[in-house]
């Protein structure tokens, strides 16, 4: 059965119906990945960057679900916190979250990174640091051809990790390390990203309904 969440995103968008099967790829992938305990980490450029803090903030805390703490989770609180009026507030208040890391904060490491090694190696450092095998990365580049994007897609498989780009229309030389690339059929830069936004919701939606539950599409 198709997921609601595809259904309605080539309900909304029909431009991005064909990609429906290729999005599915990716959930599939991630999900796996999530399932295992590792990370998927985000890259991506100005806009782009943007939007990997973005989908990172859809997976740390709830989306469309409510994520409530199971009784293990209260019971890890109640034996860590100093008082019983701690772990009643951090038990009511903290969601399930997703572990996802974007690469395009750190300003410190960035900045010395760009300095000491290049700047087009500041996401491949990052990756090269903290990604193990089995993670993902979630590459963005809307013309697919970022040289610090495609740098990070080479150390990540490299580390033995998955790779998934999102990109534009030709999905330039990130497609050829990715091992799905969402190729949405725009080439200029604001309208692609214009296409990225909903791919990417619908992504979040679905892994969150598959972890923490089912609601309806948004």
């Amino acid at each position: 059965m198709t997921d609601p969440h595809l259904e309605t995103l080539a309900r909304r968008y029909p431009a991005l119906a064909p990609l429906c099967p290729e999005i599915g790829r990716a959930f599939e992938i991630i999900a796996a990945a999530l399932t295992a305990g590792k990370v998927l980490y985000l890259c991506g450029n100005g806009g782009s960057a943007a939007d990997c803090e973005h989908i990172a903030g859809e997976l740390l805390k709830g989306f469309l679900l409510p994520r409530h703490l199971g009784a293990a989770d209260a019971e890890q609180l109640r034996a860590a916190a100093p008082a019983p009026a701690e772990a009643a507030y951090l038990t009511a208040r903290l969601q399930g979250g997703l572990r996802a890391e974007a690469l395009t904060g750190h300003p410190s490491l960035t900045s010395a990174v760009a300095n000491d090694l290049g700047a087009d190696l500041i996401f491949a450092q990052q990756v090269w640091a903290l990604g193990s095998p089995g993670d993902v990365l979630l590459a963005i580049s809307t013309s697919g051809d970022a040289r610090n994007v495609l740098l990070a897609a080479v150390a990540a498989r490299a580390r033995q990790m998955r790779v998934i780009g999102l990109t534009g229309t030709t999905g330039g030389r990130l497609k050829e390390a990715a091992d799905v690339c969402l190729c949405v059929p725009e080439t200029e830069t604001y309208k692609v990203q214009e296409l990225h936004l909903p791919l990417y919701h619908a992504l979040c939606a679905m892994l969150e309904a598959r972890f923490f539950g089912h609601a309806e599409p948004a």
